[in-house]
């Protein structure tokens, strides 16, 4: 029994070891197993670590037992096929507690909790870990955190698929009324058929009795089709209805992930379950579940009937059924890997198209056509494969039910013949009951290639409630604290945080900014500004430590809130698909067309948007690919000024830009931070004089803070990278 993500339960014997070693006043902090008993064997050892010493403890071998005081580093390294947790010790060789790639991100947490231990500081784990095995069957699982679809109750799925139709409820029930009164309608005509045969065929009967039996078969084939007409119709009001709100659930859900699932995830593969998993799903509702019911109505009505007419006969029908059965049970598994494979190699291929579309010019500049294709190829044969070994599998099974499902003819015919030869059975009941017989057949057949369809459709659905139950952004947390109004006061209390577990990016971030002040980043790439940034909007929440805003730890205030009073103008502005208009207005949907060109006014904008042939209407096209880059960023300024943010933030927004269109974009951005407090970050460092204060991050952590005149001075980093950057220009303008 697992106790928490670091505190595992152990065997009486290891704990035993601990207790001799740690002794009752010892605390322990973390104790967890490896899989692996050195560099190149399986087995399980445990490492304990207390709030004094650290332990690695089996059965096998000696144990170590090693004071934190003696502690002068540890970290985590990749291995081909696993890691290493490396204990450098300030005496003597170092430790080494193997583990494989399943392991991997506990122990870089482990690594980094260590780390802080040693320092004197707590370990401050994480709560949870994304799960790479099932906890109930320890089968790896398909993604990170993801469900583990070999545990998944295939009628909990079913149950939640048609709990979309509950709210056309009175047409759903419509729906299976008609589909019993059509099915039973179909049970009919061969009874019929038996009395013409045996009372008017053969018995010399009246033609009026004839004109009968033939009318009813009329009045019943059209009361059929009507019905099938109706039935069909409500089938595809609702399913479409209840797919319309699967995909609408799927796509809000999308909508409210936080960036971190995106991060785990491609896009393509997200994209696949919007289009081709839920046309799986939509498939099985509409064209295949309906039928579930009015078959299953066919087979119990024809067996009743069978047993009723001759139940000699009935058992010689059966005797197919129960290696078909079989089949079917075993064929479900294999069915269901294959369908699962074929799903995620389907999603790869998405993801690849979407990656090569997109970047096609990089693709075009690169001369990497043949090289695109061939990949392509790839898993386009991959795909291809897995759909072939399915199809294989279930023509096989196909074929050999066909097969025997022939057999019970055979014997109906034969058994029959002979009692009718003996007088034990006419004519017309031998006819009914071959016909009988064929109409169960078909239907028992139908649910042998339901079974294809519904293994493809269960794999599909699975797909997309993981992400729809994937835990979104407290968006309506009710507990969360509304501020309507921010003043623009934030404060930094020793936030750490890390994309990935055990990779600290910023570390003890202690950073105090008063409401209207601007704050310059500056730093080397990968120190962590960005970084700094995403944790202000809440795009990420810290690993340790607390962002206040107004005095409110960020993580209690309501979502909504607080991103509607800031601000983001990015490097690489993004638009959509829509008018120049739409674009500015996008952060106040309401907005007047006034409203609208005052902003574009103050952001440099509108001369060159009437300069357009649409003007405000131009469609800017696909990421604003109409556009230069320079108007881009504008439309994005314009769109933050009209958004009247508390807090900004400008992400290297000048960069890559013209000196005359930077200029503009300069005066621009000179309006917009007036009374707002802002983050910039800079690639010219010059362009952060007006700054209130800098702040200079390096390697995770804040090394320098001062304005511009005050850090020059002290000619420590940020002078070094003025310098340099000075160097590099002077040198490219000299080569210019």
């Amino acid at each position: 029994m697992t106790l928490s993500a670091f505190i595992e339960d152990v065997p009486s014997g290891i704990a035993g070891k601990v207790r001799a070693s740690a002794g009752s006043e010892e605390q322990v902090l973390i104790q967890v197993a490896t899989d692996m008993a050195g560099r190149a064997s399986f087995g399980k050892r445990f490492l304990v670590v207390t709030d004094q010493r650290l332990l690695v403890l089996d059965s096998a071998t000696d144990d170590v037992d090693i004071p934190l005081t003696q502690i002068e580093r540890v970290r985590s390294d990749a291995l081909i096929g696993g890691g290493c947790l490396e204990v450098e010790l300030r005496d003597g060789a170092p430790v080494r507690v193997y583990y494989s790639n399943s392991l991997t991100p506990k122990f870089a947490e482990v690594a980094e909790g260590i780390g802080l231990l040693i320092q004197g500081e707590d370990p401050n784990l994480p709560l949870e870990l994304d799960r790479t095995h099932c906890a109930q069957c320890s089968r790896l699982l398909p993604e990170k955190g993801g469900i583990c679809p070999g545990c998944i109750r295939k009628r909990d799925t079913l149950k939640r698929l048609l709990s979309y139709m509950t709210p056309y409820k009175a047409r759903a029930l419509l729906l299976v009324g008609l589909t019993l009164v059509t099915a039973l309608i179909e049970l009919v005509p061969p009874y019929i058929a038996k009395h013409i045969i045996d009372d008017v065929l053969t018995e010399n009967g009246d033609l009026g009795l004839l004109y009968l039996y033939v009318g009813l078969l009329f009045g019943l084939a059209v009361i059929r089709w009507i019905g099938n007409v109706v039935r069909r119709w409500l089938n595809t009001w609702v399913g479409f209805r209840a797919m319309a709100d699967l995909r609408a659930d799927l796509f809000r859900s999308m909508q409210f992930l936080p960036l971190r699932f995106y991060d785990k995830r491609k896009v393509g593969s997200l994209i696949s379950r919007m289009n081709n998993d839920s046309d799986q799903v939509e498939g099985y509702l509409i064209f295949d579940a309906p039928f579930v019911l009015s078959n299953a109505t066919m087979i119990v009505g024809i067996l009743a009937l069978l047993f009723y007419m001759n139940w000699q006969l009935t058992l010689y029908v059966l005797l197919p059924v129960p290696p078909i059965l079989i089949g079917s049970s075993l064929i479900w598994n294999r069915l269901q890997g294959y369908w699962r494979r074929w799903s995620a190699r389907w999603a790869r291929l998405s993801t690849h198209l979407n990656e090569s579309i997109g970047g096609i010019r990089v693709v075009k500049a690169f001369a990497q056509e043949t090289r695109e294709g061939e990949r392509f190829d790839r898993r386009n044969h991959a795909l291809r494969d897995v759909s072939v070994s399915a199809e294989r599998s279930w023509l096989v099974f196909f074929m050999v039910t066909n097969f025997f499902m022939s057999f019970g003819a055979f014997f109906v015919w034969y058994f029959g013949g002979v009692q009718i030869l003996d007088g034990q059975l006419k004519l017309g009941e031998l006819m009914a009951f071959i016909s009988y017989l064929w109409m169960l057949y078909q239907p028992l057949k139908w649910f042998g290639d339901f079974y294809s369809f519904m293994v493809r459709a269960f794999a599909g659905a699975e797909r997309i409630f993981e992400v729809i139950d994937a835990r979104s952004e407290p968006f309506e947390d009710p507990r969360a604290t509304p501020i309507p109004h921010i003043r623009g006061h934030v404060h930094f209390r020793g936030a750490a945080f890390g994309y990935d577990p055990g990779k600290i990016v910023l570390r003890d971030i202690d950073l105090e900014v008063q409401p209207g002040e601007m704050i310059g980043l500056v730093g080397r790439s990968g120190v962590g500004k960005s970084t700094l940034i995403n944790l202000i909007t809440r795009f990420y929440d810290t690993s340790r430590g607390s962002v206040e805003i107004d005095g409110i730890d960020i993580q209690s205030l309501r979502l909504e809130d607080l991103r509607s009073q800031i601000g983001l103008v990015a490097q690489q502005s993004f638009l959509f698909n829509g008018t120049i208009a739409e674009n500015i207005a996008y952060g106040k949907s309401n907005a007047s067309f006034e409203e609208i060109l005052r902003a574009a006014r103050a952001a440099n904008a509108h001369e060159f948007i009437i300069g357009k042939n649409d003007g405000y209407d131009m469609v800017v096209g696909e990421q604003g690919n109409k556009l230069s880059g320079g108007e881009k960023q504008r439309i994005a300024i314009a769109r933050a000024i009209l958004h009247d943010p508390k807090i900004l933030i400008l992400d290297e927004a000048t960069s890559s830009l013209d000196t005359l269109t930077e200029k503009k974009i300069q005066e621009a951005i000179t309006r917009l931070v007036a009374g707002r407090t802002t983050f910039a970050i800079a690639h010219r460092l010059s362009t952060l004089r007006s700054a209130d204060r800098l702040v200079v991050l390096e390697a995770g952590k804040i090394a320098e803070v001062g304005t511009h005149e005050e850090l020059m001075a002290r000619e420590g980093i940020f002078y070094q990278l003025v310098q340099t950057q000075q160097a590099t220009s002077a040198v490219m303008a000299t080569e210019h």
